[in-house]
């Protein structure tokens, strides 16, 4: 399921060129992938989005994305966060097969976490604050969020959000939502379409299933990469609209920290 917010009317959105430009740094899109680990996040579905990160980088389709942009290169770094964040591979540019692989190396060799509280807000205003910092320069500026619970500490999300889509910043999602199977909220989907997703043509790619993620995950990294403007895009009601649906954007918080339920077996789930 994808859905893709067009830019508010009436937003100014800057040109979002720093210093780094003058030293030839510029690149056609500042990409920040950032990944849930917090502890709704299980094991093994950590292993599934880890590998399919480092899959996404390694494929002909995603590097191709890459080579045949305006300047045939972009700037990466990989975030995972729960209720801190991590950067576990540095900014790093991608202009072709050589790079790709290189980040993909570097990202195999990291090891995973399992901890904590999910501040979806958190990663958001600390992800807003690595591209000032970058060393890069593009008027396209993305952070791109997985995960598969809502925010239970910090500041409200759609605080953060609005913070980061005023100067600019877009904001997609790759919601993990699992239904029955986890049920940290029945409908995770509809929570980061109406309280994460934020800024310029942001979009978001549900999963329903660990099966889905790989391939989920190569689609949308390609589509940021690439700007797709062909997919149909359904309209999405602003948060602040009063017809908008009933997304309580204050749900996790309500819930309070999610606590893993133990399994006959000895396991937890």
């Amino acid at each position: 399921m994808a859905w893709r917010i067009p830019a508010r009317a009436g937003l100014i959105l800057p040109l979002l060129v720093h210093p780094a430009s003058a030293a030839g740094n510029a690149v056609d899109l500042e990409l920040v992938v950032s990944v849930d680990v917090s502890l709704p996040m299980d094991r093994d579905e950590q292993v599934v989005a880890r590998n399919g990160y480092v899959d996404a980088f390694r494929t002909p389709e995603l590097i191709d994305a890459i080579v045949h942009g305006g300047l045939g290169r972009i700037a990466v770094t990989y975030v995972e966060f729960s209720d801190k964040q991590t950067i576990v591979v540095p900014w790093m540019v991608i202009d072709g097969a050589a790079s790709a692989n290189a980040f993909a190396d570097r990202l195999a060799a990291a090891p995973l976490q399992e901890i904590g509280g999910t501040s979806i807000s958190g990663d958001i205003a600390f992800t807003s604050g690595l591209f000032d910092a970058s060393g890069y320069a593009s008027p396209r500026r993305t952070i791109d969020v997985s995960g598969n619970g809502p925010n239970n500490t910090g500041a409200p999300v759609t605080a953060a959000r609005d913070a980061a889509a005023a100067v600019g910043i877009t904001i997609n999602g790759l919601p993990i939502d699992l239904g029955v199977r986890e049920a940290v909220i029945p409908d995770l989907a509809d929570y980061y379409k109406d309280c994460v997703l934020g800024g310029p043509e942001a979009f978001m790619i549900a999963i329903h299933s660990d099966a889905e993620m790989p391939a989920a995950i190569r689609r949308k990294l390609v589509e940021e990469i690439s700007q797709d403007q062909t997919r149909e895009r359904p309209r999405v009601v602003p948060v602040d609209d009063p017809a908008s649906p009933a997304t309580d954007c204050m749900v996790g918080e309500k819930l309070g920290p999610y606590v893993p339920r133990f399994r006959f077996g000895g396991s937890f789930e």
